[in-house]
Order: C-alpha cells, then structure tokens, then sequence
C-alpha cells in the first residue's frame, strides 16, 4: 500500500512539472512534436529510475553522517554530506551518457530529433530534484527510492506529453498573435498545474473520517446533556 501510494503521489500530487516547475527548460523545447517529447519523457523515467535508488544508496552508506560507520568505529564520526551535490550530479551524468550511447545506437532519428537536450537531461532539474527530494524526505527503503525514481519520471513523461499534443493541435486554432508560441504554452500550463492540483485530495480521504467521528460524538454527547437537564427539570417539579 505505501508503495502504491507513493507512487501515485509522485505522479499526479508531487508532480515535477505542475507542482515544483522543474525541468521546464527540456519540458518547453522539445514539446513541439508528440514523438519527440516520447523520446525524451521515456529516456527521463529511465534515468529517474536508475539515479533514485543509486544515490539513495549513496546517501545510506556514504553521506549521511554516520553513514560510513560499516567500514568500523573509526568512520562512524565522518561526515561527507557536503558532497552530495557532486556525487548526485556524477552518477546522473553517468547514466546520461548511458542513455545517449543506447539512443544513438538504437533510434539515431530519435537521437537526431532530441538534438542538444539528451545530454542536457545530465543537468535537468527536474533528475537532480528526484535524487534531493529523496534525500530531504527521508524515503527509508531502497523499493520505495525506485517508486518514488519511477513515478517522478512517469509524472514528468505525462506533462510533456500532455503539452506536446496540446500544442501540436493548436497550431490550427486562432490563437491571438501576442501569445502564439511560447505564450500560450505558458497559459496552458498553468492552467494544466492547477488541475493537477485537484488531485491532492486524492490520498487524503481516511482522514477525514475522524473529523466527522468527532463531530459525531460531540452531537451524541450534547443530545445526552439535553436529556440530563430535561430530566433535572422534571425532577425538580
């Protein structure tokens, strides 16, 4: 259940382009095409789902204070936190360049087509952010750091997908010239941003069960202080 739940939180409640607006640089450029942003979605969920776990490994038995206690008492003092930025940043790009090898092997249109913007998934935000937020959130499993890797990627690949059909299609509407481009695109995504909104009421449902209990019980309580008085009364006559 925790598994699942994060996995749709990180998808439609914690998405990374509605909700934090990162990677917008990538998410902006290669929206003009829906085989494009498919490339570039499918090559972010899997360097998403590769880098998570990786550095949370990274942070469990190297960066975390304390971290290197396994190698024996002497270590357990070591801090190397401050060396989370290069060590993330490191393991991204190798896994970029891993990606760039098999799409150029692979798909060399797709390759073509991606252009600058495969390589620059190596400082894309938005993979940099999944590592940090896992790191910040304290996510305690190795299972949950690849839901939440995979599920960031998935929420990402949605809205540019999403934005990448929208913008193919309204290339015959009678846009006004002052937001033709780049212009409208912003509209559409903030407006795309506050409907995924209306998800985060998604996960929250059981708890609004004990809200209306207590109101329930506050009513009980006050139809039998009523009756109390009502039979003090009789009483006292």
């Amino acid at each position: 259940m925790e598994h699942i739940e994060l996995f749709f939180k990180s998808i439609f409640i914690d998405n990374m382009v509605f909700a934090t607006f990162l990677g917008m640089c990538s998410y902006l450029a290669v929206s003009k095409k829906v085989s494009t942003a498919v490339g570039l979605g499918a090559a972010v969920i899997f360097v998403l789902a590769i880098t998570v776990p990786l550095n949370w490994l990274l942070d469990q038995y190297l960066l975390q204070p304390g971290a290197l206690s396994w190698l024996g008492e002497e270590y357990a003092s070591y801090d190397l936190s401050f060396l989370s930025f290069i060590m993330f940043i490191a393991t991204i790009a190798t896994m970029v360049q891993l990606v760039e090898i098999v799409v150029e092997k692979f798909s060399p249109s797709s390759y073509n087509s991606l252009g600058i913007f495969l390589p620059l998934i190596a400082v894309n935000c938005a993979i940099l952010g999944g590592s940090l937020f896992m790191q910040s959130r304290e996510i305690p499993t190795l299972g949950l750091a690849t839901t939440y890797g995979i599920g960031s990627g998935i929420g990402w690949f949605l809205a540019i997908l999403a934005i990448a059909a929208i913008r193919e299609k309204i290339r015959y509407s009678n846009v006004p010239p002052a937001l033709r481009g780049l212009g409208i695109t912003f509209i559409i995504t903030g407006l795309m941003a506050i409907g995924f909104m209306s998800f985060g009421g998604m996960l929250t449902g059981g708890d609004e069960e004990a809200p209306k209990e207590e109101k329930t019980a506050k009513v009980d309580s006050k139809k039998d202080n009523k009756e109390v008085l009502a039979n003090n009364i009789k009483v006292n006559e």
